[in-house]
């Protein structure tokens, strides 16, 4: 069977609901770069998955809508809602259009570890300057490009890594991880690190911060080898 974003819905949920280090740690770097106090802001959570971002961007006060475009997705993050209500709100909805979300409607919009999901970048791209009020804030994570990329391995000696090899960076395209238990045997784009960036510059956002966080403690508790590279890219932008 393929998979998709459906057909694992319900294994995400669990994965991310029982306590996942680097889902706890994406979530975490990317609220950091957020006000810790977000009352009276309209947050959209563009791919919001299962709620992990959108309940806690919530919890800070903010009016946050969660948009995916997987429907089991959506229930997940609704059935959490009615367990313990955060305040949150949820849509089926497409990135790349964002249908649901009217124009200049929200002052941030945030993207966890989802546009590297959507299929075609300028225009969700497109479609967050359309939504955001003047100088809005867009802030996103993605698998980081250079050392996520398509069949990238770790090198191993023994129980002592040796390093990570990564073999077709600059082949960008849809891909499928043969990884049976990660997310990404559902599918993503791989992008270089400067489509994301040109996809800005060219809807007239102005960057203001990158970052490739260091896991955290509880990362490399899990994943011992990933302690000396950044799983992800972190990027902040304003709208014009």
């Amino acid at each position: 069977m393929t998979e998709t974003w459906d057909t694992i819905a319900d294994w995400y949920a669990e994965r991310v609901r029982t306590g996942s280090a680097m889902h706890e740690f994406a979530r975490d770097v990317l609220l950091d770069r957020l006000p810790a106090d977000l009352r009276g802001q309209r947050i959209l959570d563009l791919g919001c998955g299962e709620g992990l971002i959108t309940r806690a961007l919530a919890s800070r006060g903010g009016a946050v809508v969660g948009i995916d475009p997987s429907p089991r997705m959506i229930g997940h993050a609704r059935a959490a809602e009615q367990t313990s209500a955060s305040g949150a709100r949820y849509a089926v909805d497409d990135g790349c259009s964002l249908a649901t979300v009217a124009t200049g409607s929200v002052e941030w919009v945030t993207a966890g570890l989802s546009l590297n999901n959507v299929p075609d970048l300028t225009a969700a791209v497109s479609a967050v300057q359309r939504v955001l009020v003047p100088k809005g804030h867009l802030v996103f994570t993605v698998p980081h490009p250079c050392f996520e990329a398509p069949h990238a391995r770790w090198l191993d000696d023994g129980d002592q890594p040796r390093g990570r090899v990564v073999g077709t960076y600059l082949a960008e395209g849809f891909w499928r991880s043969a990884n049976p238990d990660g997310a990404r045997r559902a599918g993503n784009q791989h992008r270089t690190l400067s489509t994301y960036v040109t996809a800005l510059v060219k809807q007239g956002f102005t960057i203001e911060g990158a970052a490739e966080p260091t896991p955290d403690a509880r990362v490399v508790a899990e994943q011992p080898q990933r302690a000396g590279l950044p799983p992800f890219l972190l990027i902040s932008c304003r709208r014009s």
